[in-house]
């Protein structure tokens, strides 16, 4: 083992560990994406398959990734290189391999980080009432939107959100991105469940609950719907080969990996519903049509619902702050594989392991700004899923059966039951692959 993983730093307690996981989670996809599937997919009918999928995806990717980053104490280099050290003696192979979900997790990062410049931008708006001023003018506000999400739109919010990550990763593993975690998941879950209740008590608002818990059992029958629930799922676990990895390999051993997988599925499904229950509702509340995702619900159709909401204003900054600290959360997450390696393979510091790693995503999102939704289709569609796999294949099929068993079983008061190994070696590493594939076809499943 490298000297400087001896020292390396760590979460230090379960729960940090677990909001951190949370955090990276909980990204857009739960905020602008799954309220949009489960209107689209009619309510219910999409959250039955999404339950289940996150119930394989939880007990089967998101063990084994945090599993082979803690036994190997590596990021996907170092853990890639170390199964394939352990089979053919030879870790140059799955370094190498290992490169493409580090790559993909700083494309991702660069990409988020044009993504964070809009949140830090709109939060601001918010906070200082510029937001609630365009009333429910639709050019106003898609004007603004427009020009914020254009070629060099947002540079000064660009380099803003660029030092509010470098800030809390700079200050390390254990005094900077887990004291953030701590802070920001429970602040985020909270303040979204005074939304949702707010908005609850809001007239039409009925509506679209009626619509969340409806099911439609033909609905069921479209292979569409599962596909998609799959896709969502598989994204929002955030099972790519790399962050669940990394934060993996920072994760105590005698705490059980088992019991934090199965906190991390169940707190990150509960952010997503929360969002369902706060977005689908607001949409109800103004007869608005759920027929679009992404940024325009989050950064013109959601402006238009809130600023006509009574307390419009205060309901805008508590959203803005919601999504400021999803986004953030996860952005540090995809940020830390990266650096990480820097300070693995070239015994970087940290602080200049952040700084080279957050120049290079400022430089690069600044000149992406005009093109980031084709950046990040082909980063999500192709190499997180493909990154996915390939941690998959190293831990189950490469590293084997002993060795996986030994690592997800280290730590816990009981051992994981007989169906974990050939769930996830047979069924999840399928799936994972099938992800890449049905993301290919379909232009992106998740």
């Amino acid at each position: 083992m490298d000297n400087n993983l001896k020292t390396r730093d760590g979460f230090k307690s379960k729960w940090g560990f677990i909001l951190a996981c949370i955090g990276s989670a909980v990204g857009m996809g739960n905020i602008w994406r799954f309220p949009i599937m489960v209107s689209a997919y009619g309510g219910m009918t999409f959250l039955i398959p999404y339950i289940i999928f996150v119930v394989l995806i939880g007990s089967t990717g998101v063990i084994s990734e945090m599993a082979l980053g803690r036994s190997a104490e590596a990021g996907p280099v170092g853990a890639f290189g170390k199964c394939t050290e352990l089979r053919w003696k030879n870790k140059k192979i799955g370094e190498t391999i290992g490169l493409i979900p580090v790559v993909g997790s700083l494309a991702l990062a660069i990409g988020y980080t044009c993504v964070m410049a809009w949140i830090f931008k709109y939060t601001f708006l918010s906070l200082t009432g510029g937001l609630y001023a365009m009333g429910q003018d639709m050019d106003v506000i898609g004007g603004t939107f427009g020009q914020t999400a254009s070629t060099f739109g947002a540079n000064i919010w660009v380099v803003i959100a660029i030092i509010a990550s470098f800030a809390i990763m700079a200050m390390g593993v254990s005094g900077g991105i887990e004291k953030a975690n701590k802070f920001m998941m429970p602040t985020l879950f909270i303040l979204f469940v005074g939304l949702a209740i707010y908005i609850f008590k809001l007239d039409g608002a009925s509506n679209g609950y009626k619509y969340i818990f409806t099911v439609n059992p033909e609905g069921l029958k479209d292979p569409k719907v599962w596909i998609y629930a799959f896709g969502q799922a598989f994204f929002s676990l955030s099972v790519a080969g790399s962050g669940t990895v990394i934060y993996g390999s920072y994760l105590p051993k005698n705490e059980s990996i088992p019991s934090s997988a199965r906190n991390v599925a169940i707190f990150d499904t509960i952010a997503a519903l929360l969002a369902a229950f706060v977005i689908i509702p607001a949409m109800a509340t103004a007869n608005a049509p759920l027929d679009t995702g992404g940024p325009g619900l989050m950064f013109i159709y959601l402006v238009n619902v809130f600023n006509g909401m009574a307390v419009g204003k205060i309901v805008g900054i508590v959203f803005y702050i919601c999504v400021l600290f999803a986004g953030l959360s996860s952005i540090i997450n995809l940020y830390e594989t990266p650096v990480a390696y820097l300070e693995e393979k070239f015994n970087f510091s940290r602080v200049i392991a952040t700084t080279t790693i957050h120049i290079i995503g400022c430089l690069v999102a600044i000149f992406i700004q005009a093109i980031v939704g084709g950046w990040m289709d082909v980063v999500s569609i192709y190499i997180c899923p493909l990154g996915a796999s390939l941690a998959g294949i190293m831990f189950l099929w490469v590293a084997g059966k002993d060795y996986a068993l030994s690592a997800v079983n280290q730590g816990a008061k009981k051992e994981i039951g007989g169906w974990y190994y050939p769930l996830a070696k047979y069924v999840y590493v399928t799936a994972a692959i099938i992800a890449l594939i049905a993301g290919a076809i379909l232009g992106g499943i998740g």
